[in-house]
């Protein structure tokens, strides 16, 4: 019971460190800080990315320690997960910038845009692009 316990402890760990860079990678991308942007100026524009894209990486970082099961040993396991979710977080981010290629405007500023107490659609487009990609990761790792 103890020692699940430590294992379940030990890859939430890999999972809020995973999930940490997720956050700052996003924030890397938008042009305002995503903290003062969701809990202060209360954007549900930001919020709404921010959410598709914690989801996402949650989703990545579950296959990947259901796929770990498969390593030899809890560190390589533990290692396995951190790599893989590193690996989603760069492919979301990626597409981020992708999209922000192909529609007009820049997408980071886009998405926080709120006009009329209401997110910007773009908005709603990219918390869903991060949310398949972490599936189509997801399908990958299994």
């Amino acid at each position: 019971m103890f020692e699940t316990a430590g294992i379940v402890l030990l890859y939430g760990l890999v999972g809020v460190g995973v999930m940490t860079l997720g956050y700052l990678a996003l924030d890397l991308v938008t042009p305002r800080r995503l903290t003062q942007a969701v809990w202060t100026e209360r954007n549900r524009g930001a919020a709404i990315v921010l959410s598709g894209q914690l989801l996402g990486v949650g989703m990545v970082v579950s296959a990947a320690i259901h796929a770990s099961e498969f390593q030899k040993g809890l560190a390589q396991g533990l290692v396995s997960t951190a790599l893989y979710g590193v690996a989603g977080v760069l492919v979301m981010t990626l597409v981020f910038a992708v999209v922000g290629i192909v529609t007009p405007g820049r997408m980071g500023a886009t998405v926080l845009e709120d006009s009329d107490g209401r997110p910007h659609p773009a908005a709603w487009v990219q918390g869903a692009l991060y949310i398949a990609t972490a599936l189509m990761l997801s399908a990958a790792l299994s």
